[in-house]
Order: C-alpha cells, then sequence, then structure tokens
C-alpha cells in the first residue's frame, strides 16, 4: 500500500499497489527490533489491532513494516496517510462509501499509531484529534452516529451515540479501558444498535477525547461524571431502561457504577478485575498507563484514586444482572482472577461466558463477543431472563 507506479511502456495503462505484505515474526526476527517495536507488536496482535477497527490489510501491512525495522508510530502514521489520498481522489458522487471507508481506516490507524506513547504529550493530543475528525467526518457522511459531549463538575465526557432510531426500546453505556477507547469499540455499539439499542460510545475519564483533548483524568470523582452520562440518556429518552457494558478495566468501573446506580437494570464485564488498585509497579508499561490514566506522576496518589474502584462492593443496586466475559487465554487476567471477580460481585443474578481460546476482551472473536454481549443485554434490559447463552 506505500506506493503506486504507472508501467508507461506498457501498451495499457498498469497501475502497481506494492506492499511489504506478511512477515515471518520469528525470535531471530524480532530480537533485532528496537524494545518499543518488539512491545507493540507483542502487546497489539493482528486480532487485538482488527477489533479497534484497523482494517485487515493494513494491520498485516503495519506488521510487516515494524518487522523490517520502521517504528510502530511513523508505519501506521503513512499507512493512514495513504488512506487519506484515496479520500481525496474518491469520486465527488459515486465515491461517497470510499470515502466513508477510508476516512474510518486512517481514523483506526492513527489511533492505533499513539498506542505506544505513554505520556500526554501536545503531539499525542494533536494525533487523537485528527483521529476524532476523520471519524467524525466519516460518520457525517453516513449519518449514522453523531459526536457527544456532556458536561459534569470536572470536566467534560466525550463520546459518540449511535442511535438504534425509531425502534429503540433501550440505551447503553460502553467504555473502553486503560488504552482501548469509545472509537475502538464501535462495532459493539453498531451491534446494539442494530438490536434497538441506543449505544453511548463514552471515554470516561481518562479515557480517548475526554482525557486527550478536554484533559478530563480518573480522580476520586469520576463517580460524578458517571452519573452525568447516565443522566444524558434518561434525559434523552425518559423511562427506557439503561445498560453498561464495560471492557478490559472499564469492566470494574461498569461494575461499580452498577451498583450504585439504581438506573442500571444490567452490566457486563469484559475484562475487569476484582481490585484495580492491587495493580503492582512490577507489571511495568501497564502500571504506568494507570498512572497516566490518572493525570498525576505520582504513584501513590494514582493508587489512591484506583482505591475507588470498587466493583465488588455492595450498594443500593446490588441486585442488577451481571455477565462476566472472560478469555481463557488472556495474557492479563487469569481464569482465577475472573472466577474471583464473579463470586465477589454482590449481585445474585449473574454467570460467566468463558472463550476456550479468549485473548483479553476477547478480541480475536470480536463479532461472537458482540452478539453474546448486544443479545443478553437486550434481553435483560427488556425483562427477559431465559435467554439462554449457549456453548
Amino acid at each position: 500500500m506505500s506506493t503506486e507506479r504507472d508501467a508507461a511502456l506498457d501498451p495499457f495503462p498498469i497501475v502497481i499497489r506494492e506492499f511489504v505484505g506478511p512477515r515471518a515474526e520469528t525470535d531471530d526476527v524480532t530480537s533485532a527490533l528496537s524494545v518499543e517495536s518488539r512491545a507493540a507488536l507483542r502487546q497489539f496482535s493482528l486480532e487485538r489491532t482488527l477489533a479497534y477497527g484497523v482494517d485487515y490489510a493494513d494491520a498485516v501491512e503495519l506488521r510487516g513494516r515494524v518487522l523490517d525495522g520502521q517504528d510502530w508510530r511513523s508505519a501506521a502514521t503513512e499507512l493512514a496517510d495513504t488512506c487519506l489520498r484515496r479520500v481525496q481522489s474518491a469520486p465527488a458522487v459515486a465515491g461517497v462509501p470510499t470515502r466513508i471507508a477510508y476516512l474510518r481506516r486512517a481514523s483506526a490507524l492513527l489511533r492505533m499509531s499513539q498506542m505506544m506513547m505513554l505520556s500526554d504529550i501536545p503531539e499525542r493530543r494533536v494525533i487523537f484529534a485528527e483521529a476524532a475528525s476523520l471519524y467524525e467526518q466519516a460518520a457525517d457522511l453516513l449519518v449514522d452516529r453523531t459526536r457527544v459531549s456532556i458536561n459534569t463538575d470536572h470536566g467534560t465526557l466525550a463520546g459518540w451515540l449511535i442511535p438504534a432510531g425509531d425502534a429503540a426500546v433501550a440505551s447503553v453505556i460502553i467504555i473502553g479501558g486503560i488504552e482501548g477507547y469509545a472509537m475502538d469499540f464501535d462495532s459493539m455499539g453498531e451491534a446494539f444498535a442494530a438490536r434497538g439499542v441506543d449505544a453511548l460510545l463514552l471515554d470516561g475519564p481518562g479515557q480517548g477525547e475526554t482525557r486527550f483533548i478536554h484533559q478530563h483524568y480518573l480522580s476520586t470523582q469520576w463517580r460524578d461524571a458517571y452519573r452525568r452520562a447516565i443522566d444524558f440518556l434518561e434525559e434523552r429518552a425518559p423511562g427506557r431502561p439503561i445498560g453498561f457494558v464495560g471492557n478490559s478495566m472499564g469492566g470494574s468501573l461498569a461494575m461499580a457504577v452498577a451498583v450504585d446506580d439504581t438506573r442500571i437494570r444490567a452490566c457486563c464485564n469484559n475484562g475487569g478485575i476484582v481490585a484495580p488498585w492491587m495493580v503492582p509497579p512490577s507489571v511495568g508499561t501497564f502500571f504506568s498507563k494507570m498512572v497516566a490514566y490518572c493525570g498525576v506522576v505520582d504513584p501513590e496518589q494514582a493508587v489512591d484514586v484506583w482505591r475507588t474502584v470498587t466493583p465488588a462492593a455492595d450498594g443500593p443496586n446490588a441486585g442488577y444482572p451481571l455477565l462476566v466475559v472472560h478469555g481463557r487465554k488472556d495474557p492479563m487476567i487469569s481464569t482465577e482472577m475472573a472466577q474471583m471477580l464473579l463470586e465477589s460481585a454482590p449481585t445474585d443474578d449473574k454467570q460467566m461466558v468463558v472463550f476456550s481460546d479468549g485473548d483479553h476482551c476477547i478480541y480475536n472473536h470480536r463479532h461472537d463477543r458482540d452478539v453474546l454481549i448486544t443479545d443478553w443485554m437486550r434481553a435483560r434490559l427488556c425483562g427477559v431472563t431465559t435467554l439462554e447463552l449457549t456453548s
């Protein structure tokens, strides 16, 4: 996807699109790469990259370029630039679907390009703002979702509303975790909308646009922000049941919100843990990201904030229906940790689905994951308690 050339000497015009293509990811190859490149290839598998909205061809090319020695950020950025050239060359009318597709591809690549940046430097903010702008341009063309800003006492919350239209019977909030944010989980939002559930893809405190553009971080007052998000959905559709889905560490936040707010009628935890504050500094990069999530430099101060995230605590809504989704091959969350969370949850209305080969957040079964969560959530929000979760 990197270059094109016209074979001018041929009798007919021939355009060749050049690609690096897939590379063997052997120890001999990866050992010669930089520490950052090895970490990027390890942390952002092909399956996870695809789950965050990167096109398959782009994901393969990104990995191939990094294996050839290019750094992660510049490789992803160059691929995004190629997508934007496709946008600019698309026909004015017939090319609308083309522009939508390449705008979304470019946005996903730019979001991927900043993944290895650990601090909130100005360059990272610019990259994320550009990714959101491209995503919004695609949304304006497709007319299927709108940007949302929710004011709170501690800063603005940003998100995207994917409406189900006149057929809507419920609403749901979807959040990501420490590094996967609102736009990265839009496949789940689209699956909800297709099932008659309005989906608010939300960047909570410490996440995505809320963090990089509005500089709103996780603090001890984080619950107030989520209450305002629930207010937003309640005011938009009074009386409509509301659910909450949290992915990765967002699952811990979702459960902590659900037990406190009686307006949450069902909750799904896809990858959270029972005690986020117990993640040790020895974990290294992930712990550093948890500190940055709070907008502080003092690890102890960040741990004090994370201590307020209590998914196993009792509360006024302790009987809420809970679905825990877990991947047995999750390198971050063991099956024992997932079972501990399930057992510790204050509700008696709970169940867990385990994907035997699932990775973290079930990125390697994105469609099946989205079907499972959206079908279960819609059923519970509409009062159906007998939905069978088949193996």
